[in-house]
């Protein structure tokens, strides 16, 4: 019979990493933590932190070194030194492999559509002229990204008309960035399906959430999705693909968008759970921190099967930055099948995840209904916000 004691290694000590540690702890598992920021919310919870830059491969070396499988909470990260450590022996999941595809947008949109999977046209430019053509070629609309490091919608521009190419071309880099256009894919809906892959290569797939977003960040997600049967089978069956295409062991995200006729296409692919996935906590038989710390350590995956429909809301930073002061808690808890999760981020700064609201109900309506209440009742302030105020006053 094996040991599951294992020392778990996790590179990210954000709400992420601090949910993940959450559920390995429950299990028993020894965790070490690496994370430039000393008291980042996953500080307390670890049996060891590793204060160090995310590019530092010495540190990234002796946290593989001294564990016996190492994961990840983003993927912004050194892929090359994570394959170095593969070719040694290390345990590294997601693989280094799955990692360096899905970093590059274009690298991941590529493999998807050499697999045939449904995903808009796309091309790589390298200039304005390239841009041009692209808009000739799709029309406008159309998406230009950069291929690695955006998220929240950074590194994303749409370009509305050919006059504001030239804009968009300035805005990612003119030049400096590997960039990409995309058709602009004309849905009705975003949508995401979380999917877990074991070492032994059992897939677990998670109900369809329906998510929506301000300001290029998720606000809410809703499951299960108000889309049809034939559409939420056709997203389930198309995120297990997606995952046979990766070898993926551990929790993935496939974000997806849907049409009028209810098909559906692949957006992006994130390899580590994911912010539309924290509904998974309450609201499903294993949530998915539970499942990605069973994959990544050999251990049998749980049922992703959905308890009650839910709705979760982020809680962003408000206004001001500076120590960061959470109001409306008690207003929120009083709320029937409402739960608070605060990260634990020293500072607040506007838009920042600072925490989520899930709420699980009889309908979605009726926990939309109060997910909405809850989040009118919280708010996260930075303290010079109540300076400023006081200042005001006198």
């Amino acid at each position: 019979m094996e040991n599951i004691q294992k020392k778990i290694g996790i590179i990210g000590g954000g709400q992420l990493g601090k949910m993940m540690i959450q559920e390995a702890k429950k299990m028993g598992f020894y965790i070490m933590v690496l994370d430039p920021t000393e008291n980042c919310p996953a500080h307390t919870l670890v049996d060891e932190h590793i204060v160090a830059e995310f590019n530092d491969k010495k540190a990234i070396r002796f946290l593989a070194e001294n564990t016996d499988v190492v994961t990840y909470e983003f993927e912004h990260i050194d892929a090359d030194i994570l394959q170095t450590l593969e070719t040694e022996g290390k345990k590294i999941y997601p693989t280094a492999k799955s990692l360096k595809v899905i970093q590059n947008k274009y690298t991941q949109k590529k493999l998807l559509l050499e697999h045939h999977l449904p995903t808009p046209a796309f091309c790589k430019v390298l200039s304005e002229k390239d841009i041009i053509k692209a808009g000739e070629d799709y029309g406008f609309p159309f998406m230009l990204k950069a291929c690695t490091g955006g998220y929240d919608g950074k590194g994303n521009f749409v370009v509305e008309t050919k006059e504001s190419i030239t804009q968009a071309y300035q805005a990612l880099g003119s030049g400096t960035l590997e960039l990409m256009a995309e058709k602009f894919f004309p849905f009705i809906m975003e949508i995401s399906v979380l999917a877990c892959r074991g070492i032994n290569g059992e897939i677990q797939v998670y109900p369809v959430a329906e998510n929506l977003h301000k300001d290029n960040i998720l606000d809410e997600t809703k499951v299960p999705a108000n889309i049809s049967q034939q559409t939420t089978q056709n997203a389930m069956d198309l995120a297990k693909k997606v995952m046979e295409v990766f070898e993926g062991v551990g929790m993935f995200c496939v974000e997806m968008f849907v049409d009028k006729q209810g098909n559906v296409s692949v957006n992006e692919v994130a390899p580590r759970p994911h912010n539309s996935g924290h509904y998974t906590i309450e609201a499903c038989v294993t949530s998915q921190f539970e499942q990605h710390i069973r994959a990544i350590t050999g251990l049998p995956l749980g049922s992703p099967a959905l308890l009650k429909p839910v709705v979760m809301r982020n809680l962003l930073g408000e206004e001001q930055s500076g120590k960061s002061c959470i109001l409306g808690a008690e207003q929120a808890l009083c709320i029937p099948g409402a739960f608070l999760h605060i990260y634990g981020k020293e500072e607040s700064k506007p838009k920042r995840k600072m925490g989520h609201i899930t709420v699980i109900a009889d309908s979605v309506e009726e926990a939309a209904q109060k997910a909405q209440q809850a989040k009118n009742a919280v708010k996260i302030y930075g303290t010079n916000f109540f300076e400023k105020k006081l200042d005001k006053k006198l």
